[in-house]
């Protein structure tokens, strides 16, 4: 039995290593998002004992639970185990933001994690948590970039962030911790059904594993054939932004060649390139219409929270507010 133990606990640390091996750099400075759940214990665990970098972690505060200040000392206490130092951020969660519970306290926890200094951060997120996320982007009627789900890797501000664990399932997490005798803390609102990602997971994902026990891994696996999917439409994107580009700006008239499809494409791209917000679908498909259309002396507008698409002098603009 201890021998299987130890095996569980090798086989995770290996693939952990593997997948980090080939995206640091031997002195990298390491954050882990440590909520003092058992994902994120045991991911700062398994870098503990790898001894890769420098490895910090970071706790956020988010005052939403009456348990809030004893998940905070639990970290505390954690980190000065293994020897970790740990940064604690109190964060407000602005529940007036027409967001909702659970994407308001996500905002908070990012703008929290943005506060950390050059490195990688590393956050948890397992095989289980990016079912439910593709599933919750399909019913809420996404496109390509959406149905890929959380990606591996990503650039995040200054920092690289990564989830490495994004393909183990939450039972290798969970023996893992019981080969290794972990503690973890249990939000008590993970048992919440009237929050929305409890709700997929308790009831939805739970009744469609009863007739597709491998609903999870191929909801995981879908994922990465959308990431390809959409790597290959930026790509497209950013070819035909190198032939119409002037700049900043784009030639209209090269813009009215391109399909519907491949404008809106192309749009979609260059406001994830600036880091703008994209606009619903209904929305940038009746902006990319009126810029296929439009006379010469019309100058077609979209106006965007970050700024706006304007077209002015036969090109068209992305004109920031900030």
């Amino acid at each position: 039995m201890a021998a299987t133990r130890n095996s569980l606990s090798a086989d995770l640390r290996v693939r952990v290593g593997v997948f980090l091996a080939t995206r640091l750099q031997t002195d990298a400075h390491l954050w882990v998002g440590l909520s003092g759940g058992c994902d994120s214990v045991v991911l700062l665990h398994v870098l503990s004992r790898l001894g890769l970098g420098r490895l910090s972690a970071i706790h956020v505060h988010h005052a939403l639970s009456p348990n809030a200040d004893a998940w905070a000392e639990f970290c505390a206490g954690y980190c000065k185990l293994l020897g970790v130092p740990l940064t604690i951020r109190h964060v407000a969660v602005d529940t007036s933001s027409g967001l909702g519970l659970e994407a308001a306290a996500r905002a908070a926890r990012y703008a929290a994690f943005a506060e950390c200094t050059g490195g990688s951060l590393l956050l948890a997120q397992h095989r289980g948590d990016q079912a439910e996320t593709v599933l919750f982007n399909l019913l809420r009627g996404t496109g390509v970039t959406g149905a890929a789900g959380m990606p591996v890797e990503r650039q995040f501000g200054c920092l690289r962030l990564l989830r490495p664990l994004l393909d183990v399932s939450r039972a290798e997490i969970e023996s893992y911790a019981s080969a290794e005798g972990l503690a973890w803390i249990t939000d008590e609102s993970n048992a919440d059904t009237s929050l929305t990602r409890n709700f997929l997971r308790h009831e939805v994902l739970a009744a469609i594993s009863q007739r597709f026990p491998s609903a999870e891994t191929s909801l995981a696996q879908a994922a990465s054939h959308f990431a390809e999917a959409a790597g290959l439409l930026d790509d497209l994107a950013a070819h035909d932004w190198q032939l119409l580009s002037e700049g900043d700006a784009a030639h209209m008239r090269a813009l009215r060649q391109l399909s519907l499809p491949r404008l809106k494409n192309l749009l979609r791209h260059r406001l994830r390139c600036l880091g703008w917000q994209v606009p619903v679908t209904s929305r940038l498909e009746e902006f990319a219409r009126q810029l296929q259309s439009a006379a010469p002396d019309r100058h077609p507008e979209l106006v965007l929270p970050d700024g706006k698409m304007r077209v002015a002098s036969g090109l068209l603009h992305w004109l920031s507010e900030k």
